[in-house]
């Protein structure tokens, strides 16, 4: 299976840029797992995701839960749930700083990178970690 990751670099704001992302793949029908293994990020999305705008609605929950097989938009803190996805159809958006484990069971993977140097010095490790293992790699600017 080939895996195609795209890096959307200098967004203003990472969670909420990842807000907007979700919502865009969420009204297209698309079903993803969002992968952060620190559980204070994680929470942090998790709230901005039902209040990030007035009028936004994005139904998500967590991968263990019991309703995760009828959500579309899963949020995931241990590699372990990412190893046998609830959809396998999905794609992911990595908000980790290190690369999600099992890559290739993915066919499409969505990282979003902040301006902050940190972020970023993490995105190039993730990035060449990416090449290496031949992924079709696909660069975006937000700036």
């Amino acid at each position: 299976m080939s895996v195609r990751v795209d890096f959307a670099f200098g967004a203003p704001n990472r969670l909420r840029t990842t807000c907007d992302v979700v919502r865009k793949h969420y009204l297209a029908g698309r079903k993803l797992i969002i992968y952060q293994s620190d559980s204070r990020e994680l929470l942090r999305l998790d709230r901005m995701l039902w209040g990030f705008e007035p009028t936004a609605y994005i139904p998500h929950v967590m991968v263990e839960d019991p309703l995760a097989n009828q959500t579309p938009i899963l949020l995931c803190q241990h590699a372990d749930a990412l190893t046998t996805p609830v959809y396998p159809e999905a794609w992911l958006i990595n908000l980790d700083q290190q690369g999600p484990p099992l890559p290739s069971s993915f066919t499409r993977i969505l990282e979003i990178v902040s301006n902050q140097e940190s972020d970023k010095s993490f995105a190039r490790q993730r990035w060449r970690h990416y090449q290496q293992h031949g992924y079709a790699l696909h660069s975006h600017n937000l700036a």
